[in-house]
């Protein structure tokens, strides 16, 4: 409830009938009376001026265990509850909806697996093709899909960016040496060892790891 402040002896342009709801009235005649709050103890004295009723915002506070703020000509009542009430509305749950968690270990088994046969097939001199490497890919595409579906709450969909993230490193990985492959260039059997996006994916893959294990949303950045 906002309320404008006014100057003339600190009373506030109250009028109890329209803005004071779930409050009760009690007039003594047009010299005055007292504001009860329902279910609260305690009056407040009550001006009558021109046919509308005003009480002072000091005394309002009191009565309905409020709390008053100033900035500059605006005065706020906060009311009891009501900042408990916003922050439970803005607020998230950390914690993984279980569907969405199901669905991104699966994307991450997928991934990890996809990059141990690209590294394998690197180290060892096998051909990396892109039918080969086309099947992980696809299963990977399929599971970020349901994993998108799963998403329900704020923290599986910022935890689906980072998956999402993660697929699009993987992907870029082995297409280089996909690419190498069909352009007969020479790798060497250590080219991932010292490869930054390589060691940009398995810190992803460890921080996504740890959030799966914990069920709960934490960004490190280390999927950026």
């Amino acid at each position: 409830m906002r309320l404008q402040k006014r100057s003339w002896r600190q009373w506030g342009l109250l009028a109890a009938t329209l803005a004071v709801p779930a409050m009760a009235l009690s007039q003594a005649g047009d010299a005055g009376g007292v504001l009860v709050v329902a279910g609260e103890d305690g009056q407040a004295p009550v001006v009558r001026l021109r046919g509308k009723s005003y009480v002072e915002l000091e005394d309002l506070a009191r009565l309905t265990r409020g709390s008053l703020s100033f900035n500059g000509k605006q005065t706020t009542l906060t009311l009891p509850g009501a900042a408990g009430t916003e922050v439970a509305k803005t607020s998230t749950n950390p914690e993984f909806s279980k569907d969405f968690l199901r669905s991104g270990i699966e994307e991450m088994t997928v991934i990890r697996e996809w990059r141990v046969a690209l590294t394998n097939a690197i180290q060892r001199g096998i051909p990396v093709t892109d039918d080969w490497m086309g099947l992980y890919q696809g299963q990977a595409q399929k599971d970020l899909r349901l994993a998108s579906v799963a998403a329900g709450t704020d923290s599986d969909r910022n935890a689906y960016q980072l998956l999402s993230n993660e697929y699009d490193k993987m992907k870029k990985l082995s297409d280089r040496f996909v690419a190498q492959h069909a352009s007969q260039t020479y790798t060497s059997p250590d080219a991932l060892e010292s490869d930054p996006l390589n060691q940009q994916i398995l810190s992803c893959a460890r921080a996504l790891a740890a959030m799966a294990a914990t069920g709960q949303y934490v960004d490190d950045g280390s999927c950026h």
